[in-house]
């Protein structure tokens, strides 16, 4: 017994040490088999243009220690036109170069790649790993079309399971056998190089012999076009990744062929460590420069190209926040297209004032009748005319509310960047996520969560417009420089199919606040004070120049509110500005009521406390008064009488009173048909009119000396008993509202 237990502690002992040693070899050989495969391996592409989609690429490469070898570069392209038909050969006849340096060289892997649509998900060791796993010596890519001959779909082995085609566009092997391949036949310039390759994989004898393979799964490359829908965006930690949710594979290079370029800019937007939840836009600094703390003398020279191509609400603040961009303004020139005649006395009232403080200015009046595609290249031309650094296109429904918006846009280097621009509440905004077939607007996979800036960075998009910043050198280049002519298109669509057609990225970006968009669609001109009819389309420049300056004070907990008198409570809501405009609004449109019992605006056309006054309908003033109820004065009501709540509030009297000496200067007293009621002073004591003012009977209490703006509310029934007083000189105006009837 105990020599059979010594021999087996023996034997155990034994085994123990041959599997230490093996683990050891295993180590061993392995790491030295990485170091072999990293040292073996290279990169090989072709581009003959340093594109937008090449910097991507070799940005992607670099993230992932994946030495490159470049064909091509700074030579003239003879493979023909590939975006529009079969071509492509002189990619092949470069490459055929190239691996004459590595025939003889039985471990040398060559992995061969497009460049301009393609993007390195990995390493050297984990593409090479998962080649060997193929056990061929030739591996390309596959895809679900037959191109460009699907003549020859038929000769293609059947396939269980994956995409069944060759696509030329990424393949990797052994440097003998793709030399082999690459030679196999002549190959002209201008013939396709899918053609070339598919014939020899379709050839059987040299299929075995070279030992080549589809990867039919997407273990190594992701075709994108007709396969969209079978990866998915995810995360794994700070890394972002492809799944293929088909095949469940991880590909390690992903080629956007076809018209699939736009999925995989969008793609590029996080893949290869450009994006992620933890750190968010690590992309961002690529080649970015400070102006900040630069001498300001040394700041480049840009032209801002102003379009005001229709009526536009606030173009007011859009001037002046136009004047208070925060860059030396000797280094800018100002181009100003004004197809609109309603504004332009106002901006010629700004160029006259701030005119000479710029650099030179340029403008188009409404009267010279160009159109816009035509200014718009007058503009770039200009920008060549004045030698200028960068090109800031800047529509007049853009506002640029921060003052450093041109400086940071300048900072991140791109050819076309534009600031991420929204209207206020809405999800409209300066850019497009994604594009239909037929190029118009889809929504992208991350559109909400950039616009509500869930996700802060750059982001490489299809389609910009309003506001926008252009490299001067993209304008000076002959073959890249902007246009704003495509067929039919407008303007804006034009020059970003142009820019796409040119493979120019553009980006937006959300990096920071920028500013914002107003809607212009409904904004009626024929209305006098046409800005007071905009709260319902541009809610956020309405409060912006009317609500009073201490309307959010009502809401602050040490702020102590002022009640004259029991029960009566008083609030600051619009400002001065918005009072003299209604006024106006009143007074133009004239048709004030006689003060009799009889009025045929209300139903049953009897008035029993009648006033001189005006109704919200009149004017078409109603919808907006209703939105004033709901959004301004509703949440200062829930502030006061405490357990009432309704929203929205109702009121079908909604009226400006007018009070005169000569005509009606008061008013007897009587209880309102309301909840509550709220009366807004629309001009001053003592100075627009004399006496006046408000008298609640039951209390004794009076309110004169009304404030500008300012809203006083009391309860409509029972209590509050009250009249208007004598009016001795001049005018009163009030806003009047009975709440909840």
């Amino acid at each position: 017994m105990c020599v059979v237990r010594k021999s087996v502690n023996m034997t155990l002992r034994r085994v123990a040490l041959l599997l230490s040693v093996l683990y050891f070899v295993t180590l061993f050989n392995g790491a030295s088999l990485k170091d072999r495969k990293y040292k073996d391996f290279l990169l090989v592409t072709v581009a003959t243009n340093q594109t937008d989609g090449f910097q991507r690429f070799l940005r992607s490469a670099k993230v992932y220690n994946i030495p490159v070898k470049v064909l091509g570069l700074g030579e003239k392209w003879e493979g023909g036109d590939v975006r529009s038909h079969a071509g492509g050969g002189h990619k092949i006849n470069l490459l055929k170069k190239e691996l004459l340096e590595h025939k003889d060289d039985p471990d040398k892997v060559i992995l061969f790649t497009d460049s301009y649509d393609v993007i390195l998900l990995s390493g050297p060791d984990k593409i090479v790993q998962q080649f060997e796993r193929f056990d061929a010596r030739v591996v390309f890519s596959a895809e679900g079309f037959c191109w460009p001959d699907e003549g020859l779909a038929s000769k293609y082995p059947a396939v269980q399971r994956g995409k069944r085609y060759l696509n030329s566009g990424g393949f990797i092997g052994y440097a003998p056998e793709l030399y082999n391949v690459v030679t196999s036949t002549a190959v002209a310039n201008d013939d396709d190089d899918q053609l070339f390759y598919t014939k020899v994989y379709l050839n059987e004898e040299l299929r075995d012999k070279f030992r080549i393979k589809l990867d039919h799964r997407s273990d190594i490359f992701q075709n994108l076009n007709g396969a969209i829908a079978d990866v998915e965006l995810m995360f794994r930690g700070q890394e972002a990744y492809l799944q293929n949710t088909v095949y469940s594979t991880a590909p390690l290079v992903i080629h956007g062929n076809g018209p699939s370029k736009l999925v995989l800019n969008t793609l590029g937007n996080y893949l290869a460590n450009s994006w992620n939840p933890e750190d968010g836009c690590l992309s961002c600094w690529d080649d970015s420069v400070v102006l900040e703390d630069k001498d300001p003398k040394s700041y480049p020279i840009v032209l801002i190209a102003v379009f005001i191509e229709q009526p536009t609400p606030f173009l007011e603040e859009f001037l002046d926040k136009l004047y208070h961009i925060e860059y030396p303004r000797e280094k800018l020139h100002l181009f100003v297209h004004n197809s609109a005649e309603f504004h332009a006395e106002l901006v010629e009232d700004f160029l006259s004032q701030h005119g000479e403080e710029y650099r030179t200015i340029k403008r188009i009046n409404p009267s010279h009748k160009t159109k816009e595609s035509e200014a718009r290249s007058l503009a770039i031309n200009y920008c060549l005319t004045v030698e200028c650094e960068y090109y800031l296109n800047l529509d007049s429904d853009a506002h640029l509310d921060n003052p450093h918006a041109l400086r940071l846009l300048i900072e991140q280097n791109r050819s076309v960047v534009a600031p991420l621009l929204l209207r206020p509440y809405k999800a409209w905004s300066n850019f497009w996520g994604a594009l239909t077939a037929d190029g118009f607007y889809a929504r992208s996979m991350d559109y909400m969560e950039i616009i509500h800036n869930d996700r802060r960075g750059v982001w490489n998009v299809p389609y910009v417009n309003s506001c926008y910043l252009i490299k001067g050198a993209l304008i000076r280049h002959p073959e890249l420089k902007p246009s704003y002519m495509y067929n039919q298109l407008d303007a804006d669509m034009a020059f970003c199919t142009n820019m796409r057609e040119k493979d120019v990225f553009m980006y937006v970006t959300n990096r920071v606040d920028f500013g914002h968009l107003v809607n212009a669609d409904n904004f009626d001109t024929s209305r006098v004070n046409s800005e007071i009819y905009q709260l319902l389309d541009n809610r956020w420049d309405w409060e912006q120049r009317y609500l009073h300056e201490n309307y959010t004070e009502n809401f602050n907990p040490n702020n102590t509110i002022a009640q004259p008198c029991p029960d009566v409570y008083w609030f600051p809501v619009v400002n001065p500005r918005f009072c003299k405009e209604f006024i106006e609004i009143m007074e133009h449109y004239g048709q004030w009521s006689d003060g009799t019992n009889k009025d045929p605006r209300l139903d049953g056309g009897y008035e029993n406390v009648p006033t001189r006054d005006i109704h919200m309908k009149q004017v078409g003033l109603e919808a907006h008064w209703l939105e004033v109820l709901r959004l301004y004065v509703r949440p200062l009501q829930e502030l006061v009488f405490t357990g009432y709540f309704h929203d929205p509030p109702r009121a079908f009297m909604n009226f400006v009173v007018r009070y005169r000496p000569e005509e009606q200067p008061s008013l007897r007293p009587h209880h309102d048909s309301s909840t509550y009621t709220i009366n807004v002073a629309l001009n001053r004591p003592k100075i627009d009119y004399e006496g006046g003012g408000c008298r609640f009977i039951r209390y004794n209490c009076s309110v004169t000396d009304t404030r500008l703006g300012w809203m006083l509310m009391h309860p409509g029934r029972l209590t509050h008993y009250h009249e208007g007083l004598p009016v001795t000189k001049g005018t009163r105006y009030i806003m009047i509202s009975f709440v909840d009837p």
